[in-house]
């Protein structure tokens, strides 16, 4: 097993913002591979996430972000458990990073879920539609509208976008992962996305 040196701790910790305890057990746990490293603490960010999604989040914050000389811009609201934490500046990073997100890719809603049921039924049918001028027979078409409305959901609700900073990673694993920071449960509550002349 490689040895842990201090450089090793501080350059994850300073690639993943993790404390520095946690990158010392990380890099423990990966025999020094660093990207085994950070896949670790994105695991570790998961699972706190899960176990804080259940408590009250009433404080927060509201941000906006403007872009293109006033053209474009993106409201959205974030809530945390705590003042502390939405006075914080990684939850304040984070609320940043999200509504630069919604500037830039114009998401339909936070989560799959959150879609309304008029726009996947229009989405379906357009698929079904694509997929009927193949000649797929009718057990292969849904399972292929399937998989395209899965790719739409992917593509159009926040969450599961990749996050325009880093796209190796999703929006949801930013969030994991300011979660396990914070040590508090963080909700994207709503948005709203603005554009000249739209």
């Amino acid at each position: 097993m490689a040895e842990i040196t201090a450089q090793m701790v501080k350059e994850l910790r300073e690639s993943t913002g993790a404390g520095m305890m946690d990158c010392k057990k990380a890099l423990a746990e990966s025999g020094g591979d660093v990207e085994k490293a950070v896949e670790y603490l994105r695991k570790k960010g998961l699972s706190t996430a899960k176990k804080r999604a259940g408590r009250a989040t009433s404080e927060g914050m509201i941000h906006s972000y403007i872009h293109m000389g006033g053209k474009l811009g993106a409201l959205v609201e974030v809530n945390c458990e705590t003042d502390f934490v939405a006075k914080n500046e990684v939850f304040k990073e984070f609320v940043h990073d999200v509504a630069m997100q919604i500037a830039a890719t114009n998401p339909l809603a936070v989560r799959p879920e959150d879609v309304p049921a008029e726009i996947l039924d229009k989405e379906r049918k357009i698929y079904m539609g694509q997929v009927k001028e193949m000649g797929k027979p009718e057990n292969v078409a849904s399972k292929i509208v399937e998989g395209k409305l899965q790719a739409f959901l992917k593509e159009n609700c926040l969450l599961p976008q990749p996050f325009v900073k880093n796209p190796k990673i999703s929006v949801q694993d930013l969030l994991n992962e300011t979660v396990a920071k914070t040590g508090e449960n963080i909700q994207i509550k709503r948005f709203v996305r603005f554009m000249v002349g739209e």
